[in-house]
């Protein structure tokens, strides 16, 4: 089974930059409840749309690649600009490519979107010569409710992308879904459009799928937490990530954080953590990286990646 190399990377956050004590004039909070509970000390808000914003990331990705390699755009996103045409096309469209054949499409499994997209790149690359362009994009803040403490001062708007091509490089994939629409992690009520979300139901069961998904990759990879170099989770709350790296035993110098400045961007977080590892040099060829999502529907899964 072939697996996937990573080549290029890319990020874009939301121009405006929205600080913890800038809630403090509308709800009830401070910057240390915040801090305290999440890690979070700002965000990034963006009025442009997920798709602008998965552009601008994917512009950044592309820029020593050789586009006609491109055959593959697959955007992760929960809010897309459209419901049709994808955010994909409106990718493709903006680099160009309308004159060549590329496959383009949109998948929405909440925060665990990017690492379903890999899997999903992998199947359609085996044994081909093109290139795909992986994108996690998120324009949250156009579906909060500024008045809910509960949710508003954890989500930012971002965007990620990585170009991929078909390799024999190790990678292991594992994805699942519960099936539960409780709790309501990502997904909109009834009677409103707002996000909601069960956060002490939401932390009982990411703690638990995500030790879950990272010990499945490395019992398929025969291997230990000592022959991976990082684990990037998805980035949802600091005291999920800890509780994850003191159960396993581990080092929390694996496991990279960038959530304390641009708090969850649901299915953008991986990718922009990718991208910020690669822009600081963490990463060098032949490390391991393991990637774990969790999300609305109830979704989840890792993926065992060799840079």
């Amino acid at each position: 089974m072939n697996g996937l190399e990573i080549i290029a990377t890319g990020y874009y956050a939301g121009e405006k930059i929205v600080e913890n004590k800038d809630f403090e004039s509308t709800i009830e909070t401070t910057d240390e409840w915040i801090t305290s509970r999440t890690g979070i000390k700002r965000r990034h808000f963006s009025e442009c749309s997920s798709a602008i914003l998965a552009i601008e990331a994917a512009m950044q990705a592309v820029k020593d690649i050789d586009l006609s390699r491109i055959g593959l755009i697959i955007c992760a996103t929960m809010t897309p600009e459209n419901a049709t045409p994808s955010n994909a096309c409106l990718v493709q469209e903006a680099l160009g490519l309308n004159e060549q054949t590329v496959m383009c499409f949109d998948v929405n499994a909440a925060c665990s979107g990017f690492v379903y997209a890999l899997e999903i790149a992998r199947s359609l690359l085996a044994d081909r010569e093109h290139y795909a362009l992986i994108i996690g994009c998120e324009q949250l803040s156009r579906i909060l409710d500024f008045q809910d403490r509960t949710t508003c001062i954890l989500f930012g708007d971002g965007a990620g992308a990585v170009v991929v091509k078909s390799s024999p490089k190790l990678f292991i994939s594992y994805t699942d879904a519960s099936g539960n629409p409780l709790p309501l992690l990502a997904s909109y009520e009834k009677e409103d459009t707002f996000l909601h979300m069960q956060g002490q139901e939401v932390f009982k069961f990411a703690t638990k799928v995500i030790v879950k998904s990272i010990q499945k990759v490395l019992k398929d990879a025969n291997m230990t937490l000592d022959d991976i170099d990082y684990v990037v989770c998805h980035q949802a709350n600091s005291r999920i990530i800890q509780y994850v790296y003191k159960k396993l035993k581990c080092s929390p110098d694996k496991f990279f954080i960038n959530l304390d400045e641009y708090g969850n961007t649901s299915a953008a977080s991986i990718p922009m953590a990718l991208a910020q590892m690669n822009e600081q040099k963490m990463l060098i060829r032949k490390m391991k990286i393991i990637c774990v999502g969790f999300g609305g529907g109830l979704t989840w899964g890792a993926t065992l990646i060799e840079w």
